[in-house]
């Protein structure tokens, strides 16, 4: 299989399937060797005259690419769906992944974002709970033009 498979064409960006993969396998991973990670999900969007409009392909690429700057080579970068882009901070708790998480909402301002965070198996056990977790867990939002604070738990 080429890495085309695994990533958008022109990018280090992995596919929705792929991500879904290797966050299962990382899961799996840490769950053995007992090793903390946490997931970061980037929901991009544009409000446009009011309503909230999900991002076109060219904005979660852009976002993608600020993003990556942010980041370990060996941290997942990768597509969710409908728009989202999740982050995969390997050996890293929440605690510890505060300070990315900072930057990468300090990179991202003037976007219109969400970033949530939940960290296995603090807050989830499994994928789906996981991303459960994060999209529920915000840490930043500028959809409403104010900014929340950007450590909770």
């Amino acid at each position: 299989m080429t890495s085309g498979a695994f990533c958008e064409e022109g990018s280090n960006l992995l596919t929705a399937g792929a991500f879904e993969f290797v966050l299962g396998s990382e899961l799996g991973r840490a769950l053995r060797s007992q090793n903390f990670f946490t997931l970061v999900v980037v929901e991009t969007s544009r409000e446009w005259e009011g309503i909230t409009v999900t991002a076109d392909d060219g904005t979660v690429q852009t976002v993608a690419q600020l993003i990556g700057k942010e980041i370990r080579e060996t941290d997942l970068l990768g597509r969710l769906d409908q728009g989202a882009l999740g982050l995969v901070l390997i050996d890293a708790d929440f605690e510890h992944s505060a300070r990315v998480i900072d930057r990468v909402i300090a990179r991202l301002e003037g976007y219109g974002i969400t970033v949530g965070a939940a960290c296995c198996p603090t807050h989830a056990l499994d994928v789906e709970s996981l991303k459960r977790q994060a999209l529920t867990r915000p840490i930043a939002s500028w959809r409403v033009g104010t900014l929340p604070p950007t450590a909770q738990n």
